[in-house]
C-alpha cells in the first residue's frame, strides 16, 4: 500500500498495468519541477493527453494537472527532451516486484529505457537498449554498481514471485516464518504477505522452508489479478490501496466507487506541488519583521542541526576509534602501492566485514565514507584527531554562525511570553563516562576518575594533536586537551581542582602540561610505574598558584543537562549554578545540597520535566574528591 513515504512494489504493479492499458502512447514533453520532481506529458490514441508525474524514490503516476513549470527548465529536463520527445512507448514494465518502472521508446532507429526508481533516494536514468547509461538525474557509485554515464545499469537476476520454481527457491532457502519471508524476500511487504497466507491457507507463522510453494504462488497470482483488474482503490489518511483485501481495508462503497483508476486516487492521497502553493499562497502576510524573524530561526535549526550531526560524527570516530585507525593505517599503506581504482576494486571484491563498512572511495580527496552507524568521511593520510579536527572545525565554524544569527535576532524578535513546552535531554555521549567539560572555545577535555580510567585515556584516546595536562601533586585526574584552545588557564584549573591538591585542603596548585610523545609507561632500570602513574621527559609547560574552584550548573538550551567545570566556563552557560571551594562537607551531602540550590531556581514545570536530568547522580559526577564548601548560586 502506499504510504506518505512511497509506494511499495504492489503499487508499482498497479500502476503498471494502467499504464500498459493506455498503449500506444508517445512522449510529447518533459519538465523538471523540482530536484526530484518530473513530469512527462504523453499523448495516446484519438487524441488521448495524460500527464504522467514521477517523484524518485516516492511515486509515479498519472495526474490531472501539473504544478507551473519553471521558466528556464534544468538541463536534465532539456537533456530528456533532446533524446526522447517524440519517442513512441513501445512497452511499460515494472522489474519483478521491485519498486522500478522501466518505459522502453522507440525513436528512429534507436532504442532508449526510461528507469524510474521509487527505492531509497530515488533516481530516474535514461540508458540506451544495451542498459549502458547516457545521463542520470543523480549521479552516485554504490558498493555493488554505479550510476554513472557511461556505466552498465544493472537489475537482479530473479523475480521471487515470476514463477514457481523462483518462489520454491526462495522459501526454501530462507530461515524466517512464512509471512516475513514473503513481506521481505518476496517484497510483497507485510499487508499482502497476509492475505497470501490466508488465501493459500497456510498458518503465517509456519517456517517458509517447509510451507508448499504450490498454493502459496497460486495466491500471489490471485493477488495479482485483484490488483490488475479488479482494482477498487481504498484511500484513508494513513494509505493509499489499490484494491480492497478483505482484511485490513476500512472501505465503503463510496470510497470503492469514487476513483476510476488507481492513479486518480494517489493522485488525491499525495498532494500535488500545486496544491501545496495554494495553502501557502492562502496564508497571513508576514510583517517584514516576522519574515526576518522566521527565516534567522529556521537559519538557527539548521546550523543546530548541521552542528548535532557533526558532533554525532566525531562521537562515532572516537567509539570506533581501534577500526578507524586500522583503516586509515591500512588505506594509507595501501595507497602507496597501488592506484585508488585498484584500492576500490579491491575493497568491493572483499567479503570481510570491516571491508563491508566502507561504502564508499573518494579518489580525489584520498578518503573513505565509513559506516559508524553513520556515513562519516575519513581521510586516510591524516591521523584519527586531524580528522576529527576537521569536524571540530565545521562545529567551531556553525556555532559562530549560529551566534552572529542570535544577535541579529534581538534587533527584530517580537517580545512574547515564551512558554516551555518540552525539555529535550542531552544525548549521552561516548566521552561522558570520563570527567569532562568543554573550553570557551569549544574544546573538549577530558579527565580520569581513577587510576583505571587514566590509563584508559592516555592508552586509548591521547594522540598527536593532543595535550597531556596534569596536577603537580601525588593523586590526580590524567587531563586530556582533544585538540587546540588558547583557554588554558581553564584547562589547568580543571586539572588543578580534580586532584589529591583538593582533597589536601590547598587552595592552590602547580599544573604542567606536556606533548603525547613526551609521556610513557616504560619506566628506567629499577623503577616501578604504577597503575594509573605515567612517565613525562623533557620539557614541561608550567602554571603556577592555579586556584581550585569547580562550579556545577544546569543548562537547558539546546538540551538539559547538569554539567561541571571552572567557573567561569560554567557560568556563562548555566541557567542556575553553584561554586564549590575545598572544604569540609564530604561530597555525597554536597551534592544533595547542590541539587536543591539548583531546583530553587526553577520552575515546578521545569523540574517535572527535568526528573531524569537533574538528580544526585547527575551532580555528584562533577564534584571532586575530598571535603568541599558551597559559595551558593546566583
Amino acid at each position: 500500500m502506499a504510504t506518505a513515504q512511497g509506494m511499495s512494489g504492489i503499487d508499482v504493479r498497479a500502476v503498471t498495468y494502467e499504464l500498459c492499458a493506455k498503449l500506444p502512447l508517445w512522449i510529447d514533453k518533459i519538465y523538471q519541477f523540482e530536484t526530484r520532481t518530473l513530469g512527462i506529458r504523453i499523448n495516446g490514441e484519438n487524441h488521448a493527453k495524460y500527464q504522467l508525474l514521477i517523484e524518485a524514490g516516492r511515486r509515479a503516476h498519472l495526474v490531472k494537472n501539473f504544478p507551473p513549470p519553471p521558466k528556464n527548465p534544468p538541463q536534465f529536463a532539456m537533456l530528456l527532451r533532446r533524446y526522447i520527445s517524440g519517442g513512441k512507448v513501445l512497452a511499460i514494465r515494472q522489474h519483478g516486484l521491485e519498486r522500478i518502472l522501466i518505459f522502453d521508446i522507440g525513436k528512429g532507429n534507436l532504442t532508449y529505457r526510461l528507469i524510474v526508481e521509487l527505492f531509497d533516494e530515488g533516481n530516474v536514468i535514461l540508458t540506451d537498449e544495451s542498459y549502458r547509461i547516457i545521463k542520470p538525474l543523480r549521479h552516485h557509485r554504490f558498493k555493488d554498481r554505479d550510476i554513472v554515464p557511461d556505466a552498465v545499469y544493472t537489475l537482479s537476476s530473479t523475480d521471487p514471485t515470476g514463477s514457481p520454481d523462483n518462489l520454491a527457491a526462495v522459501l526454501g532457502s530462507d530461515d524466517r516464518d512464512l509471512v516475513r519471508a514473503l513481506a521481505i524476500a518476496g517484497m510483497l511487504g507485510g499487508t499482502y504477505a497476509e492475505y497470501v497466507c490466508r488465501t493459500a491457507g497456510i498458518d503465517k507463522a509456519t517456517p517458509a522452508s517447509k510451507a508448499d510453494p504450490g498454493p502459496v504462488f497460486d495466491a500471489i497470482r490471485l493477488l495479482f489479478d485483484k490488483v490488475e483488474h479488479a482494482g477498487q482503490p481504498v484511500l484513508s489518511a494513513a494509505s493509499c490501496e489499490p484494491v480492497a483485501l478483505a482484511a485490513g481495508s476500512k472501505s465503503t462503497p463510496e470510497d470503492t466507487n469514487r476513483f476510476s483508476g488507481f492513479s486518480e486516487a494517489l493522485e488525491m492521497f499525495y498532494p500535488t506541488t500545486r496544491a501545496e502553493k495554494v495553502r501557502v499562497a492562502s496564508k497571513p502576510k508576514l510583517s517584514e519583521e516576522e519574515r526576518i524573524h522566521k527565516y534567522q530561526e529556521t537559519a538557527i535549526k539548521k546550523f543546530d542541526d548541521k552542528i548535532k550531526k557533526t558532533e554525532e560524527m566525531v562521537a562515532a570516530i572516537y567509539e570506533n576509534y581501534p577500526f578507524v585507525a586500522q583503516v586509515i593505517s591500512s588505506l594509507d599503506a595501501a595507497s602507496k602501492r597501488l592506484s585508488w581504482q585498484e584500492i576500490e576494486h579491491h575493497i568491493r571484491d572483499t567479503s570481510s566485514a570491516d571491508a563491508k563498512r566502507i561504502v564508499a572511495v573518494h579518489p580525489k580527496d584520498a578518503a573513505v565514507d565509513l559506516d559508524l552507524g553513520k556515513k562519516v568521511k575519513i581521510f586516510v593520510h591524516e591521523s584519527i584527531e586531524q580528522n576529527a579536527g576537521r569536524y571540530y572545525d565545521v562545529i567551531k565554524k556553525f556555532k559562530k554562525k549560529k551566534e552572529g544569527a542570535l544577535a541579529a535576532m534581538k534587533t527584530v524578535r517580537p517580545k512574547k511570553k515564551i512558554i516551555r513546552h518540552d525539555i529535550v535531554p542531552m544525548k549521552k555521549l561516548w566521552y561522558h563516562r570520563f570527567r569532562w567539560f568543554v573550553t570557551s572555545d569549544g574544546i573538549v577535555v577530558l579527565g580520569g576518575r581513577d587510576a583505571s580510567q587514566n590509563e584508559e585515556l592516555v592508552k586509548k584516546y591521547m594522540a598527536g594533536g593532543d595535550l597531556f595536562v596534569h596536577a603537580d601533586v601525588h593523586g590526580a585526574s590524567v587531563v586530556i586537551v582533544k585538540g587546540k584552545t588558547e583557554k588554558m588557564e581553564e584547562v589547568a584549573q580543571f586539572a588543578a581542582s580534580y586532584s589529591g591538591a583538593w582533597r589536601s585542603g590547598h587552595f592552590s596548585a602547580d599544573v604542567y602540561s606536556a606533548q603525547p610523545n613526551q609521556v610513557s609507561k616504560t619506566p628506567e632500570s629499577g623503577e616501578f610505574v604504577a597503575r594509573g602513574s605515567f612517565i613525562v621527559r623533557g620539557e614541561r609547560t608550567y602554571y603556577h598558584n592555579i586556584p581550585l574552584a569547580v562550579s556545577v550548573g544546569l543548562v537547558l538550551e539546546p538540551q538539559a543537562a547538569v554539567i561541571g567545570g571552572p567557573p567561569a566556563v560554567i557560568k556563562s552557560r548555566t541557567k542556575t549554578f553553584a561554586e564549590l571551594k575545598p572544604g569540609q562537607y564530604e561530597p555525597n551531602d554536597v551534592a544533595k545540597k547542590v541539587l536543591r540550590l539548583l531546583r530553587q531556581n526553577i520552575t515546578p514545570d521545569e523540574e517535572k520535566l527535568l526528573k531524569g536530568v537533574l538528580n544526585t547522580e547527575s551532580v555528584a559526577a562533577f564534584v571532586p574528591p575530598g571535603g568541599s564548601d558551597i559559595l551558593g548560586t546566583p
